[in-house]
């Protein structure tokens, strides 16, 4: 592994995995241009180190061309580009259209617009990455969370897509977690329940996926593949 000249865009990247990951880039010695729909404390810690930040709002058409525009604004090339940028909404009764329509364009709009006007950026860069970051989830679907796990599958249907698309210049491959890490204020009973799901029962914290990125960096025979991440899950 070494790292290029050429900056990795990392969307979504100011807090949790998104942020890990963007922070072992850095150690790897890799430019970052990374996303953000919010100010989080994280980011501070990004700029100090180079990082270059754009403020993103991936919820209609055009915050994403806007995003687009500024990046290529920042450079003309890319070594690759990490959709990390997620949502996760309820489908409340009377919303459901809405919360279908935010997160298709999060999770599906977005990666699809940005690989397609910025596919040129990557060409002028060897090797050139495109990672979506899915979900476990899509295995099954939820019956709770339907809009959600929809979406997420149509994003690996892109890798598919766009693996075929653009070989052999540009490798799309796609991670899918299942949990990774939990959030501060999930109690001793869901965590329990939660470990349960998996044959590892554990909480493996953002490395994995930091890992699993950098193995589809730095693989130059895998394209068109999703690395499930989920601990065992399919095996309970």
């Amino acid at each position: 592994m070494s790292a290029s000249p050429a900056p990795i865009l990392i969307s979504g990247a100011s807090q949790r995995i998104g942020l890990h990951c963007a922070e072992r880039l850095l150690d790897d010695g890799e430019r970052l241009i990374v996303s953000y729909r919010r100010e989080r404390p994280g980011l501070a810690g990004l700029r100090e180190r180079g990082a270059l930040t754009l403020q993103a709002d991936f919820s209609d058409e055009a915050g994403i061309l806007r995003f687009i525009a500024q990046v290529g604004e920042h450079t003309d090339r890319l070594r690759a580009i990490v959709h990390n940028a997620s949502d996760w909404l309820s489908e409340a009764p009377g919303e459901e259209a809405l919360a279908f329509q935010r997160l298709f364009n999060v999770h599906m709009l977005a990666p699809y617009l940005i690989n397609l006007h910025c596919a040129e950026l990557l060409e002028r860069s060897t090797p050139a990455d495109i990672v979506h970051i899915s979900d476990d989830v899509t295995r099954k679907g939820s019956a709770r969370h339907i809009a959600y796990s929809a979406s997420k599958a149509g994003l690996d249907n892109l890798t598919l897509s766009f693996a075929a698309r653009l070989a052999p210049r540009i490798k799309v491959n796609g991670i899918a977690p299942a949990l990774i890490l939990f959030n501060e204020g999930d109690d001793e009973a869901y965590r329990e329940k939660a470990l349960a799901k998996s044959a590892l029962g554990i909480e493996p914290g953002p490395e994995v996926i930091y890992r699993s990125l950098r193995y589809l960096l730095d693989n130059p025979y895998v394209t068109g593949t999703t690395l499930t991440v989920n601990g065992g899950r399919h095996l309970k």
